[in-house]
């Protein structure tokens, strides 16, 4: 396939945190607001006068300054993120709206809040408590959260305009990113699909870190470009497979899943889209605020929501996201020492292959990926398992089974 347009300058934007849009949107006024979980509703970061940044630590290698604050037995991707912030590669924030969530990021933002580790004057860090039920209750608490925690220090601290109109053009914005990246990720559905797992990643990817406002006229052109893009004649896929787990912000690990064989066509995974694109829609009787407050709770499909119910639809979701996206099978990856997707990871690996038939891969990996001969090693031989698999199905239609 030809070049997508916009694809290589995404991959540039995105080998560091501060770069050449972040810096424009600086130069232009407006306040970097970074954010590390889907819990922080990325919409009340981009009200006008600030935008999100969800922050990464790419080209990292060893944290070795954070792991003397965090010790070795914490996610590398808190420590990196530490590493990177003591590096001074998240010194232009203006501020960090963090999540109590999972442990090691909430460490990390700790750090950010206890130490004069951020060189800008007026960096602050505010923590938002994130229910653990989608009960009217939880939606009541973490809409008292976001007003106490975020709305109100961005305006105290910013004098950003916080009102139902402000958060109607915000939303207005979020919409129209969502349904391009939507537009561009219905392509993964065909038969012989027009974009790469890796290009939809760099797209998605682009999204969360750079300012809507300077990226949605190239995901239109993107958008665009795709309806008369041809796809390779022989594709060189042996099977298709959803991607799912916890943190993935490194492009080069769904590339090398694709350089091995198999095209990722979903990413469940916490940076991918599904969840994380879906439109916000204010219903009747609903304020903005109502509505992003749900639309967060009700869309996240987090391991932070641990009843039997919640987990067990899930487990449905993904089976149907594979199904949807006519994949062969899943990998799901977990970020060592990760507590929630440790057991969510071990789960899917019980439950799809049992429940569902669909072949599972269930990969440990670090933020820092130094184990490249291991993993394509693992994947080759999943990819192997899948071609097994099919033509076993043409004498068993009930076959399946775990890689």
């Amino acid at each position: 396939m030809r070049d997508l347009k916009h694809i290589i300058e995404f991959e540039e934007l995105l080998q560091e945190a501060n770069n050449d849009l972040v810096r424009q949107a600086k130069a232009e006024g407006l306040r970097a607001l970074g954010y590390t979980c889907y819990y922080m509703p990325e919409v009340l970061l981009d009200l006008p006068g600030c935008f999100s940044v969800r922050l990464r630590a790419p080209r990292s290698t060893s944290p070795d300054m954070a792991t003397y604050y965090m010790s070795n037995r914490t996610c590398m991707y808190g420590r990196c993120l530490l590493e990177r912030a003591l590096e001074g590669g998240f010194n232009f924030l203006d501020a960090e709206m963090a999540t109590e969530t999972c442990t090691v990021t909430c460490r990390f933002q700790e750090h950010l809040q206890m130490m004069d580790i951020i060189q800008n004057p007026d960096f602050f860090c505010e923590f938002t408590d994130v229910p653990f039920k989608k009960t009217p209750n939880s939606l009541e608490h973490f809409k008292k959260q976001l007003i106490g925690h975020v709305l109100k220090p961005l305006e105290e601290h910013f004098g950003i305009d916080i009102s139902d109109d402000a958060m109607r053009k915000a939303i207005e914005q979020h919409n129209e990113v969502c349904r391009l990246i939507n537009e561009i990720g219905a392509y993964r559905k065909r038969e012989n699909p027009v974009i790469t797992g890796w290009e939809f990643q760099l797209i998605q990817l682009v999204s969360l870190t750079c300012p809507k406002y300077l990226i949605i006229d190239k995901l239109r052109d993107i958008a665009e470009d795709l309806k008369t893009r041809e796809p390779d004649e022989k594709p060189r896929w042996r099977c298709r497979v959803v991607l799912a787990g916890s943190e993935n912000d490194d492009p080069d690990f769904t590339k090398l899943i694709e350089d091995c064989g198999a095209l990722v066509v979903a990413d469940r995974h916490c940076y991918g889209s599904l969840p994380g694109r879906e439109e916000i829609v204010i219903r009747d009787g609903e304020t903005p605020l109502d509505a992003i407050t749900r639309h967060y709770l009700e869309t996240s499909e987090c391991p932070r929501f641990m009843e039997q119910h919640i987990m067990r639809e899930r487990k449905r979701k993904l089976a149907d996201t594979v199904k949807e996206y006519k994949a062969d099978g899943l990998i799901i990856a977990q970020m060592k020492f990760c507590e929630y997707w440790s057991y969510e990871r071990t789960i899917d690996t019980i439950i799809l292959p049992r429940d569902y038939g669909i072949p599972v891969c269930s990969i440990e990996k670090e933020y820092v990926n130094n184990a490249v001969g291991q993993l394509r090693t693992r994947f080759q031989a999943f990819i192997e398992s899948i071609e097994i698999k099919k033509i076993a199905q043409q004498r068993d239609p009930e076959a399946g089974g775990e890689a």
